[in-house]
């Protein structure tokens, strides 16, 4: 068997970064490590209500009455999530998933033949890189231009066209910029499908994590083009562990109906939203709220506290939602040598830019989901070394 030939389509490097070699040699010596990369909610020290719990102490969770898009219940529940949004969707129109990569997944299988091609913003998470190659679908950057504000690079992304592409993925808001996709942004973006016949798909998981809400538009309900809009608890209730997501599908109406009956077969296919979580997911849904304010006000503390001590030799970039916050730092080292040097040397975690895809460095991306102390010692640490140059 030494010669056995494993798919290629899962050839992909496995050795240790000299990133995790440094951590590996921190935690074998027992030294602590604060870590500004996290991104569980669940660690980071906010409060949820025991009645979540009790909602999945209920008999009905011992009967098994699947249906393939996720029970209509359950999709109420999400429509009637959005509808206090302003965001007015039906049921049948909502597909119940395990997670947003099993969507994407079930998403590559509609839209996309092996060799033909998706659109993925530079910089973004690197998840999608696998998700693409493990679907045997190849794919393009288009770039996110900074000039004060993100912005998409509509020549490029037009130049990345081809007969072969199908779909653009946006990150709404970006991970890590923070950028929300404006209405022109999305005007131009449904021109450019329409004339080339693609499909949007965007990530909206981090949406209700708006900084300034009026930013905020959502592809949700989007009927100029097939459109595919993606949310679950993993943010939306800070879940990561309860295992649903979601797509809402909208569109022309004969492209969408045809697209929802294929996705039904698929998501037949499979049956793996679990039955426990659909049943909670209406009383989930209602705490939604008062979760997503202790996570604003956690980011948006964190957020100011970095504003308010920046040195002459940083620059953060503008952020209007989401998780994380982006720094650019002097280029007199690669991004490498500063991780390193801020892992080995301050004993903190960050992100280099690289881990996102940034062209140019030296950036680098951190969390603010750790509680304000943590956050603003280990930050302190970063900003006090870069101040030193």
């Amino acid at each position: 068997m030494d010669k056995f030939r494993f798919a290629y389509r899962t050839n992909w490097r496995q050795e240790t970064n000299a990133l995790n070699k440094a951590l590996e040699e921190l935690e074998s010596r027992h030294i602590p490590v604060m870590d500004l990369t996290a991104s569980n909610p669940t660690v980071c020290g906010f409060v949820f209500s025991d009645e979540m719990l009790s909602a999945l102490n209920v008999p009905e969770n011992l009967r098994y009455q699947p249906d393939a898009c996720g029970m209509r219940k359950a999709r109420q529940a999400v429509a009637d999530h959005y509808a206090r949004q302003k965001v007015f969707l039906s049921p049948g129109d909502i597909i119940l998933t395990a997670s947003t990569s099993e969507a994407y997944s079930f998403l590559m299988r509609l839209l996309v033949n092996p060799g033909e091609k998706i659109l993925i913003p530079r910089p973004s998470y690197p998840l999608f890189q696998f998700l693409l190659e493990i679907n045997d679908v190849n794919f393009d950057y288009y770039p996110l231009h900074y000039d004060g504000h993100w912005r998409i690079d509509y020549q490029a992304l037009e130049r990345c066209v081809d007969s072969k592409t199908k779909a653009i993925i946006l990150v709404n808001p970006n991970n890590p910029t923070g950028s929300f996709v404006s209405t022109s942004e999305l005007n131009a973006l449904n021109e450019i499908c329409r004339n080339h016949q693609m499909a949007i798909i965007s990530d909206e998981v981090f949406f209700e994590y708006s900084l300034s809400p009026a930013d905020a538009v959502s592809c949700a309900g989007n009927q100029a083009v097939l459109t595919f809009a993606l949310g679950g608890l993993s943010k939306t209730l800070a879940l990561p562990q309860m295992k649903c997501a979601w797509i809402l599908a909208s569109g022309p109406q004969l492209v969408l109906q045809e697209s929802l009956d294929r996705l039904e077969i698929i998501s037949d296919t499979y049956l793996s939203i679990n039955t426990p979580v659909q049943n909670a997911l209406s009383l989930w849904l209602d705490h939604a709220p008062e979760i997503q304010e202790q996570i604003i006000f956690r980011v948006k503390e964190n957020w100011q506290w970095l504003k308010a001590h920046l040195s002459e030799h940083t620059e953060l970039l503008s952020l209007q939602g989401g998780w994380y916050v982006t720094l650019r730092i002097p280029a007199v080292k690669s991004e490498e040598e500063w991780v390193l040097e801020f892992l080995k040397e301050d004993h903190v975690l960050v992100y280099p830019g690289y881990f996102f895809d940034f062209e140019r460095e030296a950036y680098i991306v951190l969390s603010l989901l750790p509680p304000a102390p943590i956050f603003q010692e280990a930050a302190g640490r970063i900003l006090s070394r870069l101040a030193r140059i």
